[in-house]
């Protein structure tokens, strides 16, 4: 057969005891290897791969043995050759597949979270170029055995392809040449706030949140968004996605409400399985798995969503989820029902990832309460036995770090804080689970099996390893990244965020926004020769997860230039026709204050839905579930102590607006994280309109009648607090919603179109 090269530019490997390192431009050195009636082959002539010929096929010698080993074979099942991988494989060089690393970012941080050295030094004085490796992935990759990389920001998608190309053919050249599964979380969003969605606002498809993506109503446009994303994933190299997050959000207050698919059961079922479908469906391979294919991992099981309180568990003080309502099985849905259960060719998720919470008293009846990847009721005997999920089970980041304290952005190893770092990886692998999240060190996974080894014998022990090398090896072959995992940086370049995903982003955003409010038909407002006023917020520095604090500053909510695209921006209410106000959803805190302690309190506080300051009177007496290594009792109720929002100017701003307007209308655009109590704003707005995270843009598009609204609530807006505290955790559309000056009802899904309440087919389905 005749045999094809394409020879693409040197780029310097930055790494590499293991082979040459050649210089030039930022585009790595290797060779595709075309054939008509078999997979292209790609591979760097630096690694010592060769390519074999057996029955007038080309094959990448990984192993450099001179033969074609089961695994090496393109034409066998994923399962076949990852069984034979696994069998060559050493215990370090399946702990090294077990791990999955930390964030990292391209080039890395100069300090703080996502920080590197570059030959011992910042990225800003080493001389590195931007797809350098840094020094902790040359040593994660080389001494570790990691194969699992968590990527978060990028500085252009050519450095991220060409930093894929310098990590894929140093793995190429190390052992039996196994490929790097790169990975992100979400990065389409227009915001990024917090170290899980850390990618996000990048050069690519900008898409509203994924509980914009609910507000749509429309499992197709989710699918059309994964078909879209996981090639621009690939264009990337990345081969997995963190996502999608499909925990049920019947607890409002709960501070990932906006990373989910909404309260309900039913919607967040279906846009489960479209958003698998679109990212592991793969077009070279009719829907099935294939060089387009992104391994989905559905997060969190069995359910995130009900935190007491609506504390979250990346910290000791939101570590349990409760279950009031005895609906756990509810939680199982979009799992069981969606992930589990896909349309297309993959057939289901290839990954799940448990959460951090304590799934209160959810553990088969053994007593026995310890955080869900230490739960092996839930990942042996429901997720695996039940439920026959044998994909790959990887620990949420961090949960056998250790913790100091209750309010400590640290190690999340709920329920075995007094174990040790090796220990909580032995009774993880006992549980059921395949992989450690956000751990580059094999020693403690070594350690781990050295004690399997002395409890069950070695036998078992190589067994117990070898069936997780299996699961994880699978994501590997079946993405055909043991075949060509390489990119051509300017192919990458013309591929992400290109015009026409960048419109099919945008258009789903015009989608997600909800209209609440429309007195009088107040909106649209078309003519561009109307004056608009558009009043500073106040925005107060809240501190973040690290502890870092930014200035209060007041400042245009929006870019005025994006404005005066469509109106007369003016200074003065008196000059204006009309005024729009941009506020976010009210910020009610964390559910936990030191100060609290400080003053002798347990810590516990409300976290409030409402702008004003509200003191919870209607809160439970005493919590359903508490103890822990840090304190000193069990209850951790919050009962009659006040809260105000971070944000609460912003109801002063809406207020202080009407007044300047008179009889003049007022628009307001609010940016929900969550639901949130309208009360105390909506009698002062003529129109109001909602969006999950998109760009202003979109919502002037909407305001000025260039697109007519058509999203729909995903969740209920209560009508106060006192209908919150009493709803349960863990069932949604359980609360009493908002109705407003015109006797509208906030419930999950409504809004309105231009002719008044939307009574479609998406509400007849789902309400």
């Amino acid at each position: 057969m005749k045999k094809s090269y394409i020879i693409l530019p040197f780029v310097a490997l930055a790494i590499s005891p293991i082979g040459t390192i050649a210089k030039g431009n930022d585009a790595l050195n290797y060779v595709l290897v075309n054939q008509k009636n078999g997979k292209t082959l790609g591979y760097s002539p630096q690694s010592g791969v060769k390519i074999i010929t057996v029955d007038g096929l080309k094959f990448k010698d990984l192993n450099r043995n001179g033969k074609l080993d089961k695994y090496e074979d393109w034409r066998l099942p994923a399962h076949d050759r990852a069984v034979d991988l696994a069998h060559q494989l050493s215990i370090e060089e399946i702990a090294g597949l077990m791990l999955y690393s930390a964030h990292q970012a391209i080039p890395g941080n100069e300090a703080g979270f996502g920080a590197a050295t570059y030959g011992g030094k910042p990225f800003s004085k080493s001389g590195a170029k931007a797809s350098d490796l840094s020094d902790a992935q040359r040593k994660f990759l080389v001494n570790d055995n990691l194969r699992h990389v968590l990527v978060t920001t990028v500085k252009s998608p050519a450095v991220a392809a060409a930093w894929n190309n310098n990590v894929q053919a140093l793995c190429e050249g190390i052992g039996h040449g196994i490929p790097a599964n790169n990975s992100s979380d979400p990065r389409h969003g227009t915001t990024a706030n917090t170290e899980y969605n850390a990618g996000a606002g990048g050069a690519i498809s900008l898409w509203p949140g994924q509980l914009g993506l609910a507000a749509t109503f429309d499992p197709e446009v989710v699918r059309e968004f994964g078909r879209i994303a996981s090639k621009e994933y690939r264009a990337l190299g990345i081969a997995t996605a963190l996502s999608p997050q499909i925990d049920i959000a019947s607890e409002p207050r709960w501070s990932r409400v906006n990373g989910t698919f909404g309260e309900d059961a039913d919607l967040s079922v279906d846009m489960a399985r479209a958003y698998c479908d679109g990212f592991q469906s793969s077009e070279d391979n009719n829907g099935g798995w294939g060089m387009y294919s992104v391994n989905a991992m559905v997060k969190h099981w069995p359910g995130g969503g009900p935190e007491e309180g609506g504390r979250d568990a990346h910290f000791d003080y939101g570590k349990y989820s409760v279950y009031p309502g005895d609906n756990f099985q509810t939680m199982l849905r979009p799992f069981t029902e969606g992930a589990f259960k896909l349309h297309d060719g993959t057939q289901m998720a290839a990954s799940v990832m448990p959460y951090y919470t304590i799934s209160w008293n959810q553990n088969g009846g053994t007593g026995s309460n310890r955080g869900n990847s230490y739960n092996k009721y839930l990942i042996t005997d429901l997720l695996r036995g039940k439920y026959g999920y044998d994909g790959v089970v990887c620990t949420d980041w961090m949960i056998t770090a250790d913790v100091s304290g209750v309010s400590k952005f640290e190690g999340k190893c709920w329920g075995v804080e007094n174990l040790s770092v090796a220990q909580r990886h032995y009774e993880i692998l006992k549980a059921g689970v395949d992989q450690f999240g956000g751990n580059n060190d094999k020693e403690p996974v070594l350690k781990a099996y050295k004690m399997w080894k002395d409890e069950f014998g070695e036998k078992s022990a190589r067994q117990r390893f070898e069936q997780s090398a299996v699961r994880l090896l699978m994501n590997i072959f079946r993405t055909g990244l043991f075949e060509n995992p390489y990119l051509d940086p300017t192919v990458s370049t013309k591929i992400v965020g290109n015009p026409k995903f960048m419109k099919a982003g945008y258009d789903a955003q015009l989608k997600s926004i909800v209209m609440l409010k429309n007195k009088d038909n107040t909106l649209p407002l078309k003519s561009k020769k109307l004056k608009v006023y558009v009043p500073k917020r106040f925005v107060k520095g809240v501190a973040d997860w690290w502890g870092n604090t930014p200035a209060d500053k007041t400042v245009y909510p929006v870019d005025l230039d994006i404005i005066k695209k469509y109106y007369q921006v003016v200074d003065t209410p008196a000059e204006a026709n009309f005024a729009l106000v941009f506020i976010e959803s009210p910020d009610g805190g964390t559910g936990y204050s030191d100060a609290d302690v400080k003053a002798g309190g347990n810590g516990y506080m409300p976290i409030s839905l409402q702008y004003g300051t509200y003191k919870a009177v209607a809160a439970r007496d005493s919590s359903i579930a508490g103890g822990d290594t840090f304190e000193a009792f069990q209850n951790r109720s919050y009962k009659n102590k006040t809260v105000t929002a971070n944000n609460t100017t912003d109801a002063k701003l809406v207020k202080d607006t009407k007044a300047a307007m008179g009889s003049k209308p007022v628009v307001l655009s609010v940016k929900c994280f969550k639901p949130c109590i309208l009360s105390e704003v909506e009698p002062y707005a003529d129109a109001i309109v909602v969006d999950f995270e998109t760009q202003a843009q979109a919502v002037l598009d909407i305001v000025s009648g260039k697109y007519e609204p058509s999203g729909l609530l995903p969740m209920q807006f209560p009508k106060d607090m006192k209908t919150v505290e009493h709803q349960k955790e863990d069932v949604g559309r359980d609360m009493e919603p908002y109705t407003d000056s015109l006797g509208h009802v906030y419930d999950f899904a409504y809004g309105l179109d231009w002719k008044g309440v939307i009574k479609d087919a998406r509400v007849e389905k789902y309400y």
